[in-house]
């Protein structure tokens, strides 16, 4: 065997050990109880949370930017890095096509697609973008729609429809507080009021005050109305125990790097097969039938995309239901215990159905962003807890608290110390 193969088996071959060791050994024990009990479990928790190099420096409340890998991840981002970095072009050209479709085909099985439905992208953000922007089914004097609680790159990326395709713009806000049916009764009557309402973006869950949107739902009313649906599952795929198809939509954005814990850089766009067309290309792509014509990142990050099936490996391990169930236990913990102080607004629905790890407040009255931008400031250096502040809702600005499952409870317990006081 030539010097070149074995240089090339030994790089392909270090690539492949870890996933295969994690997935021989697993890194933590099999949950042996059901996932409302397994939340409370703080042994297993701990166990989880040992995985995870975070700073505890102070109380990090602010999962939501990116979520911190795991040792392992990290260990297998590195690696591919110094990996990738000797390989130079040689692996680039000939090597990582495969080894990228070996990653594509992970991310496909984990949200429940197929491999020829989805493409790997930077970012939701990136994703949306390309789904918004190339959605080519309008028309000028056609009608699309927004909310108050869609993420503020998508906000703007909706409205420039109106310079690139000549619609109208129709922008809603969300009830608030909101229960199921009243957010469904919303973009009910955004349907009956506009007639030419051809497309919608959903937020499954937004980013400001954590509220899940019952997406299945109001995808089926618009289907019903021949109008399409995209959605932004940033923060829904990794944290909800769902999968793709059960949003019944035909096109999605999706954040790996959040909720998944992959490096930062890698996210997803989803279309349904059959759906491809009704996207345009990516400029100067021909393809028409290829979802991977739909974006063009360029040079991307190898090394992000080779260690992304090992985070989701290490998510499948732990489990959904379990992931979901633990934040949630988080999440209730700060907010049933600050709900009746007096004083403090929590932005917060009692309905588990309609609930995520996000959450948020603000002090009574306190709506603009320069009393949430102070508030967040006061917390971290008065009481050490770090919780960023958010814009945007029609009710004002607030301060925006997202546990992660590496998160200690006496960290949240740290936020309700503060806020008592």
């Amino acid at each position: 065997m030539s010097q070149p193969d074995l240089k090339r088996r030994a790089l392909l071959g270090a690539g492949a050990v870890l996933p295969a060791a994690l997935a021989a050994q697993p890194l933590l024990p099999s949950p042996a109880l059901p996932p409302h009990e397994l939340a409370g479990d703080h042994a297993y928790w701990r166990a989880v949370a040992a995985q995870y190099d975070v700073t505890d420096d102070i109380a990090m409340l602010d999962n939501g930017y990116w979520g911190s890998m795991a040792r392992p991840v990290l260990a297998a981002y590195q690696r591919h890095v110094a990996e990738v970095n000797r390989g130079n072009a040689y692996y680039g050209r000939l090597q990582f096509p495969a080894e990228y479709e070996a990653a594509r085909t992970a991310a496909a099985q984990a949200l429940g697609v197929e491999r020829d439905e989805i493409v790997l992208t930077r970012g939701a953000t990136e994703a949306l973008q390309a789904l918004i922007g190339g959605y080519h089914r309008l028309r000028p004097g056609d009608t699309v729609l927004c909310a108050d609680i869609d993420y503020d790159n998508m906000l703007t990326t909706m409205h420039w429809l109106r310079q690139r395709r000549g619609v109208d713009v129709v922008q809603i806000d969300m009830p608030e507080p909101a229960t199921h049916q009243s957010l469904i009764d919303a973009y009910a009557q955004a349907m009956a009021r506009y007639p030419k309402l051809r497309m919608m973006l959903l937020t499954h869950v937004n980013h400001r005050n954590g509220m899940v949107l019952p997406v299945a739902e109001i995808s089926r009313m618009a289907g019903a109305r021949g109008i399409d649906v995209i959605v932004d599952t940033a923060h829904g795929f990794g944290q909800l125990d769902m999968r793709i198809p059960d949003l019944q939509a035909d096109f999605a954005g999706i954040n790996l790097h959040k909720w998944i814990g992959a490096p930062v850089g890698v996210g997803a766009i989803y279309i349904r097969r059959g759906r491809v067309r009704d996207i345009d290309p990516y400029m100067g792509e021909t393809d028409r039938d290829d979802i991977r014509t739909r974006v063009h990142t360029g040079t991307v990050n190898f090394a992000a995309y080779l260690a992304m099936p090992l985070a989701l490996q290490l998510h499948q391990q732990i489990g959904v239901a379990n992931k979901q169930a633990r934040l949630h236990r988080l999440r209730n913990r700060w907010v049933e215990a600050v709900r009746d102080i007096d004083g403090i607004d929590v932005l917060a629905s009692g309905d588990p159905r309609l609930t995520s790890a996000i959450a948020s407040f603000r002090l009574r009255g306190k709506t603009s962003v320069a009393d949430n931008v102070a508030l967040s400031k006061r917390l971290l250096r008065d009481h050490g807890v770090f919780a960023v502040m958010r814009d945007g809702l029609a009710s004002g600005a607030c301060v925006r608290v997202t546990p992660s499952i590496f998160t200690a409870e006496a960290q949240v317990d740290r936020l309700v110390a503060a806020l008592r006081a």
